[in-house]
């Protein structure tokens, strides 16, 4: 998923999950998505984070697939290393330079590593020294840990990019999932799997490699929010998708729009449910994104009462399908 961010009247941010559901069973509730494993208590995308996820409730593990350089699937929300791991150090020279506008950052591109080499950080220290050693993971020791304990909820990192380097991240994705066994199974009553990306064209592919499998459309900006979030267009959006995950400030600004999506016959999981961080987690970004971070972090919650309390009226006045939280222990039952 995407770092959490505002949504105003200037800028409405959405994620459709490319992974939306299908129907979940009758009677089964309002579906916990774990947002990167129990990432409010151990550092994503690692086993730590997946298990504590599943001890504490979770129905679905939300893995972020980038690809490694000699093809390799791994968890990993940023496409990037540097965040979460000792790369840096590690391997100093082996950075991209990327330019965006008139600023040029230095990023150590998941791409341009081997899995053996990314085998070799530290990506537990930068959340707490207790998790020192821990390791990113692959999406088939992601399979391992979860398979028939609870359900994966997988986003296809930046495909387009991945693209225009001649790798075909859907392909990687299905053919692990059928390899498993995955696509058209059920765990606890619901699918085992539920896929999700924000390119419109990487979610049709999706549809063609695995029509069996559910399928949410994230969408990101004002424009694109605009485009699908109206009764009509989620009809359209019907015919390559299973369902929508608007950001949570979505539906607080126009609730509405989860009765409109149920009508269109899809399911609504907005994101992401979290506590205020001490911290901006992304201090590197452009400077009007940093006032988006900023503006978003100030409008979470402050205490584990209110965060409860807001997943609560998601749940019971709202009627959401599922949510992504960091917090899955958390999660009104």
């Amino acid at each position: 998923m995407q770092a959490m961010l505002p949504i105003s009247k200037s800028l409405v941010l959405i994620i459709v999950t490319a992974g939306a559901l299908l129907s979940p069973p009758a009677g089964s509730g309002t579906f916990l998505i774990a947002h990167r494993g129990a990432s409010a208590y151990a550092p994503e995308h690692t086993a730590e984070a997946y298990r504590l996820a599943m001890e504490q409730g979770a129905d679905y593990v939300e893995p972020d697939l980038a690809v490694t350089k000699d093809g390799v699937l791994i968890s990993s929300h940023d496409t990037f290393l540097e965040r979460v791991t000792n790369v840096k150090d590690m391997f100093p020279d082996r950075f991209t330079e990327i330019t965006s506008g008139d600023k040029v950052t230095k990023h150590w591109l998941v791409e341009t590593f081997t899995l053996a080499e990314i085998k070799q950080l530290d990506a537990g220290s930068w959340f707490d020294p207790k998790f020192k050693g821990a390791k990113v993971i692959t999406f088939q020791e992601a399979i391992d840990l979860v398979k028939g304990k609870a359900g994966l909820f997988p986003e296809v990192k930046e495909p387009k990019r991945y693209h225009d380097k001649g790798v075909d991240s859907e392909a990687l994705i299905a053919a692990v999932l059928k390899k498993n066994g995955l696509v058209g199974a059920t765990v606890k009553g619901r699918p085992a799997v539920h896929m999700q990306v924000s390119d419109e064209t990487s979610l049709r592919r999706l549809t063609e490699l695995m029509p069996e499998v559910p399928r949410s459309f994230l969408i990101g900006m004002s424009d694109a929010a605009q485009k699908w979030l109206t009764p009509a267009e989620l009809k359209e959006v019907k015919t390559f998708a299973t369902g929508v995950a608007p950001a949570l400030q979505i539906i607080e600004h126009s609730p509405e729009i989860v009765a409109q999506a149920h009508a269109a016959g899809l399911t609504v999981v907005p994101w992401t449910f979290a506590l205020r961080p001490k911290t901006n987690p992304y201090p590197d970004a452009p400077p009007a994104t940093q006032k988006i971070i900023e503006a978003t972090m100030m409008g979470l919650p402050k205490t584990p009462e209110e965060l409860t309390a807001q997943m609560r009226k998601f749940v019971e006045v709202y009627k959401v399908d599922g949510l992504f939280t960091n917090n899955p222990d958390l999660f009104p039952r």
